[in-house]
C-alpha cells in the first residue's frame, strides 16, 4: 500500500502544480483587455452566429472555471468572470465552449462517443475503486475462493471504463481549443497579443485533462499490477 500512497502523492502533487499555473494564467490575461471591448457573452454569441447555430443558449454560471456546454440543454455556461469580463482569458474560454457547441451540431465523432460513455461513467466511477480494494482485501481473508479476485477485476473493468473516457475526452477538448482559436484568429476577434494570452491559457487548461488522463491511466496500471500480479 506505501506504493500506492506515493502514486496518489505524486498525481495529486502534479495536478495542484498544474491547477495552480493554470489559475495564475488566468489571472495574467484577465488583465489583457480585449481591443474590440466585446465581453465574454458576446464573443459566444458571435462565434455561436458565425457557424449558423441558432438553438444554444449562452448563460451565467456560478464559481470560478466553471464554464462547460451542456449538451443535452444546449446551453454554454460561462462562469461569472467569463461571462461579464471582456478580456483575452474571457475570450479564450467563452470560444472554447462554444467549440463543444460547434463539435455537438457538427456530430464530432469524439464527442458522440464521450457523450455516450458519460451515463455509465458516473456510475462506475463511485465504485470502481471501492471494487478493487474491497476485492483485494476479501480475497486475502477468503483464501483461494476466488470471490475477491472476480470483485477485484470487476472494479478494474470499471476503472478501465474511466481511464478510456479520460483518454476520449483528450481530443474533445484540444479539439474545441483548435476550433477556438481558428475563429478568434481568422475572424480577427483579438490582436498578435490577445491571441497569445488566449491561446497560453488554453494550453494550461488542457494540460489539466492530460494530467487527469495520465493519473487515471497510472492508477489502472497500479491496480492491475495488484489484482493480476496476486495470482502468479
Amino acid at each position: 500500500m506505501i506504493g500506492f500512497y506515493i502514486l496518489i502523492g505524486a498525481i495529486s502533487l502534479v495536478s495542484w502544480l498544474i491547477s495552480n499555473k493554470l489559475k495564475s494564467k488566468f489571472k495574467h490575461y484577465s488583465k489583457v483587455q480585449l481591443t474590440n471591448g466585446m465581453s465574454g457573452a458576446e464573443i459566444a454569441e458571435k462565434m455561436l452566429a458565425d457557424h449558423g447555430i441558432s438553438n444554444v443558449k449562452v448563460i451565467s454560471t456560478p464559481g470560478m472555471l466553471t464554464d462547460h456546454y451542456n449538451p443535452r440543454n444546449k446551453t454554454v455556461n460561462l462562469s461569472e468572470g467569463v461571462y461579464n469580463q471582456r478580456n483575452a482569458a474571457a475570450a479564450a474560454v467563452a470560444a472554447h465552449e462554444v467549440g463543444h457547441a460547434v463539435q455537438h451540431a457538427t456530430a464530432y465523432q469524439w464527442l458522440t462517443m464521450r457523450s455516450k460513455l458519460v451515463p455509465a461513467v458516473s456510475i462506475t466511477s463511485k465504485f470502481s475503486q471501492y471494487m478493487v480494494i474491497g476485492g483485494i482485501i476479501f480475497g486475502a481473508a477468503s483464501g483461494n475462493t476466488g470471490i475477491g479476485f472476480y470483485i477485484a477485476i470487476a472494479g478494474l473493468a470499471f476503472m478501465a471504463l474511466g481511464t478510456l473516457f479520460s483518454f476520449i475526452t483528450l481530443p474533445v477538448e484540444y479539439d474545441a481549443s483548435n476550433r477556438a482559436l481558428a475563429w478568434l484568429k481568422n475572424k480577427n476577434m483579438v490582436n498578435q497579443q490577445e491571441f497569445k494570452g488566449s491561446e497560453d491559457a488554453l494550453k494550461w487548461a488542457a494540460r489539466t485533462y492530460l494530467v487527469a488522463a495520465l493519473g487515471s491511466l497510472a492508477m489502472l496500471l497500479y491496480w492491475g499490477l495488484q489484482i493480476l500480479g496476486s495470482r502468479d
